[in-house]
């Protein structure tokens, strides 16, 4: 069973500390939680840093490291049920892609890599993590080095059509790239 600890450790690692880049359409960022997703979250007792009631940029910079651990363990962590996952390398890198990118986006590629390492469609891209997935993520995890290469690939692919559909993420290019590669 994989360990959020060893998860969370990677993507602190990754993410660093506070950011606020005008192109990121997230907003300001403190440990990778950006000021959009702590608005969603509407989570005054996770999100609300300073006790005034609301969420705002003060917030994001007031956050502690624990403050983001707290978060990506209630809203990604447990949230998806990573803790099944039987290869710690494979959970790290699907709870990374679930934070940089977003749940849905990240379990789709999941279920691409899935296809990819089983060669054949076993279950649809749809980013819902049902039973379906599950048993096929299953099947996949017997050879869980060929699955973390076909994440990193699908990884890959998502990011550079990003910037290409987009020429203000080119900005975040080089480290995406080398963020889908570790």
């Amino acid at each position: 069973m994989a360990e959020f600890s060893k998860a969370f450790a990677n993507v602190i690692e990754l993410e660093g500390g506070f950011v606020d880049h005008p192109n990121d359409p997230g907003g300001a960022t403190n440990f990778g939680i950006s000021l959009r997703f702590l608005k969603a979250t509407n989570d005054l007792e996770l999100g609300d840093m300073d006790g005034n009631g609301t969420i705002d940029f003060k917030d994001i910079k007031l956050m502690t490291i624990q403050d983001a651990a707290r978060l990506y363990k209630k809203y990604f962590w447990d949230a998806y049920n990573y803790v099944a996952i039987t290869n710690q390398a494979v959970a790290n890198k699907i709870f990374d892609m679930c934070v940089n990118m977003g749940a849905n986006q990240a379990h789709k590629l999941l279920q691409s890599a899935i296809n990819s390492t089983l060669g054949q469609l076993a279950i649809k891209s749809d980013g819902i993590l049902g039973p379906k997935t599950g048993e096929a993520m299953s099947l996949a995890m017997q050879e869980p080095y060929a699955l973390l290469v076909a994440l990193r690939s699908h990884q890959e692919g998502f990011y550079k059509i990003l910037v290409k559909q987009n020429s203000k993420f080119v900005a975040f290019k080089e480290g995406w790239l080398k963020r889908a590669l570790s």
